[in-house]
């Protein structure tokens, strides 16, 4: 499998989990407002780089205060934009930098691989973040793990 195609994979995979997770959060009448808020800031950053790959000025805050059915419109459209994005990758895009300023200020410069890369890893850690949360809570989370995805073919 090509590094495009398995990027294709896994952004395929995170629209499924955040769509899972947000469904999840739905079903509850009043859910943890951590998950809630871990949730905006899965969007916001995920839209952030984004706007960094693309060269274009960062439009919401890290950690946004979003309800939770903004979230789901949110998740819609960075999902279809990303998935868009990914499958016309090319894989001599992969090595190409993209130099940006951090929310400190800061001037950094990445490769487009490595912020794909970092996009689903840190979207990972906080749906964990999420599920320990609604645990803490007396909920039962969203099974977003990879190998179920895989298994229940939400994902090919």
């Amino acid at each position: 499998m090509s590094m495009a195609a398995h990027f294709n994979r896994l952004f395929a995979y995170d629209a499924w989990a955040n769509r899972e997770v947000l469904t999840s959060l739905y079903a509850i009448e009043t859910p943890p407002q951590r998950s809630v808020a871990f949730m905006a800031h899965i969007l916001s950053a995920q839209t952030l780089w984004l706007q960094r790959i693309m060269g274009q000025q960062q439009t919401l805050p890290v950690w946004p205060s979003i309800p939770l059915r903004e979230c789901y419109l949110l998740m819609a459209e960075v999902s279809a934009i990303w998935m868009d994005y990914v499958s016309k990758l090319d894989e001599s895009a992969l090595p190409e930098l993209v130099t940006y300023k951090n929310t400190r200020g800061e001037s950094w410069t990445s490769t487009v691989e490595d912020i794909l890369q970092h996009v689903i890893m840190h979207s990972v850690y906080h749906r964990g973040q999420i599920a320990t949360e609604m645990r803490a809570a007396g909920f039962t989370p969203a099974c977003t793990d990879f190998i179920h995805a895989v298994r229940q073919q939400h994902i090919d």
